[in-house]
């Protein structure tokens, strides 16, 4: 999917979600951005087969899709889940990236809440409401209530065998040791009151990324480009344009 005409930025969506996560966060970023969303392995239109696959590979897809669009290098926005995925990027392909925003993302797994067992204990319903309440504040959803739709419709369910390859090709994720490396100029965006990936760790990214610029946005929780979009729309847009690479065409790498 894309939209706009200009700068190429790759969106990478969450680990629950597809394509269709950025479509009103698409339409909200600046006209001289051209915005691409593409379906990762196991979602959506590109299901993997039973082979497992790690984040270098997750991470070579998104270069291989830059490649295949013909350009010479894009700017990238990771989510959650999508977020990991941006730094695997960073590091392997630096050459690629013009510019790199990470949004209620981790260096680490071992940086955020396990809530698995809380969850399991929750009936459906209150499993449901937990997870809502993961995602938007209530204050975002009295004051749009259409956010709950908006939400839904980010999401999709996977069958158990794509959920659990997801899943295995970041339970070792730790880079930590090596965000020193990633040059690329990087935004780090965050909700303040994320209570999945605790604003800390945004913090700690910042400070560990060479002249990265931290925006912690107050009361947002993990769902940043559903409930802050308006916001997040306008810092990505800036940060992307201030890093310009004024070409948005190239020709193929091997």
């Amino acid at each position: 999917m894309t939209s706009g005409e200009g700068e190429p930025l790759v969106l990478l969506h969450g680990g629950e979600g597809h394509r269709g996560q950025f479509d009103t966060f698409r339409s909200l970023l600046d006209g001289g951005i051209r915005a691409i969303s593409y379906d990762q392995r196991d979602t959506g239109d590109t299901r993997n087969g039973p082979e497992p696959y790690d984040l270098d590979r997750l991470a070579d897809d998104c270069a291989g899709l830059v490649d295949a669009l013909g350009h010479e290098r894009v700017h990238v926005l990771g989510a959650s889940f999508g977020g990991i995925i941006a730094m695997r990027l960073a590091l392997r392909h630096p050459g690629r990236i013009a510019s790199l925003t990470l949004v209620g993302t981790t260096p680490s797994l071992s940086m955020t809440e396990d809530l698995t067992d809380r969850i399991a204990a929750l009936g459906p319903d209150e499993r449901e409401q937990f997870m809502l309440d993961l995602v938007l504040s209530p204050e975002g959803r009295a004051a749009d209530p259409e956010l709950v739709a908006v939400l839904a419709r980010a999401l999709r369910v996977r069958p158990a065998d794509a959920g659990a390859r997801r899943a295995a090709a970041v339970e070792d994720h730790d880079c930590t040791a090596r965000l020193a490396e990633i040059t690329t100029p990087t935004l780090v965006l965050h909700g303040a009151d994320d209570p999945i990936v605790r604003s800390s760790v945004a913090e700690f990214t910042a400070t560990r990324i060479p002249g990265a610029r931290l925006e912690l946005l107050p009361r947002i929780r993990h769902g940043v480009t559903l409930e802050a979009s308006h916001a997040t729309a306008a810092l990505v847009s800036e940060f992307v344009l201030s890093h310009a690479t004024g070409s948005t065409r190239g020709t193929a790498h091997v």
